[in-house]
């Protein structure tokens, strides 16, 4: 991680984080933790946009692998700042800005760190999607595709540090002094041109009444039926100046939105992970859930059966089933061990059919 080479440098952390994605390691990690870092913060500080990019998701792998250990939190200390700096700063690229947004807010969340850090981070996002928001005229904004991409990362990564309030604060996030977050503003981004945006702020929705209804069952009466016709134009749009896969995407989780506003109703999802079953039946669950999903990909099972971190936040109960599940080592050896077998069984059959056929075995 500390050749000259910047593409090397690159390669070095996708490697790894393949690596720290497929196998739970914390004590590999936590015995070079300071080394990993220093590398990860030279190349945030000084790297391309593709390395910044790489080094931004290796911090997030190595704050799953460590879990509620306390170098979770040196980490996040020692990297917030670049971050931080990063994501605000308008002269960065929009990818690496979207990166940045996402890396920071999974590693707040991961870190545990205090309520007032969380706050005080969701607002600096809330100023990167505000200018998402209607104009003053009451006109859409005219935002280019690298831009949406950045909003839409700012708010999903605002609905992840949403998810850490306690019911009891929702509305004072949502009507704060400073006024510059609502429920109105917010209702404005279901109006972008950009799926990614609309979609995002869906699901925003969704969750704030989830934890506002969670203390008062009457949160917002009256927003709930006003906001009701725009949820149900969007599940059932069939505007053919949209892509087909986008339209049948967007009616699909604004059917979901639409029903738990008007009903309260979650759509019940089971993940299957060995002999055990995660169960996703809030809006909370699934939003977490999908941020581990896009950081650990298909070996989320692994961590689900393996991780202490991520047997906490979905409260799974008792010790990881380690006797039980074989690990990712072994899978592969078994798989190893079967293509060998069938490739000596198939030169066999090869040899036995190849005799058989030639003619001159009759004579």
């Amino acid at each position: 991680m500390a050749q000259k080479s910047s593409q090397g440098r690159v390669n070095c952390q996708e490697q790894l984080v393949k690596a720290f994605v497929k196998k739970y390691m914390p004590m590999f990690i936590k015995e070079r933790y300071f080394t990993i870092c220093d590398n990860i913060e030279r190349s945030l500080k000084k790297g391309g946009g593709a390395e910044k990019a790489a080094a931004a998701e290796l911090a997030t792998v190595i704050c799953v692998q460590l879990g509620n250990d306390d170098s979770t939190e040196e980490i996040y200390k020692l990297l917030k700042p670049v971050l931080l700096t990063m994501m605000c700063d308008t002269s960065v690229a929009a990818n690496i800005r979207a990166k940045c947004c996402t890396a920071l807010s999974n590693m707040t969340f991961l870190s545990g760190c205090e309520i007032g850090d969380v706050i005080l981070l969701m607002h600096q996002l809330e100023s990167i999607f505000s200018a998402s928001y209607l104009k003053g005229d009451g006109g859409v904004p005219n935002i280019t595709v690298e831009t949406a991409v950045l909003h839409a990362a700012a708010i999903s990564a605002w609905n992840l540090l949403l998810t850490l309030v306690n019911p009891a604060d929702i509305d004072a996030v949502i009507n704060n002094e400073a006024k510059r977050m609502s429920l109105d503003k917010l209702s404005e981004l279901l109006e972008s041109i950009h799926l990614e945006v609309r979609m995002s702020a869906g699901e925003a929705l969704a969750l704030i009444f989830e934890l506002g209804r969670n203390y008062d069952e009457a949160f917002e009466e009256d927003f709930a039926m006003d906001i009701s016709e725009t949820l149900k134009q969007l599940a059932t749009d069939s505007h053919k100046y949209r892509a087909k896969k986008d339209r049948k995407q967007q009616r699909a989780t604004f059917r979901d939105i639409l029903q738990f506003i008007e009903n309260d109703t979650v759509p019940e999802i089971q993940v299957k992970f060995g002999k055990e079953v995660l169960v996703l039946d809030t809006w909370t669950r699934r939003k977490q859930y999908e941020i581990l999903c896009n950081i650990l990909g298909p070996s989320i099972n692994i961590h689900l059966t393996e991780n202490e971190l991520l047997r906490d936040i979905f409260e799974i109960v008792g010790p990881p089933p380690t006797t039980d599940i074989p690990t990712y080592a072994q899978s592969q050896q078994e798989r190893s061990r079967k293509r060998a077998l069938n490739a000596a069984n198939n030169k066999a059959r090869t040899i036995s059919r190849g005799k058989n056929r030639d003619k001159r075995s009759d004579f």
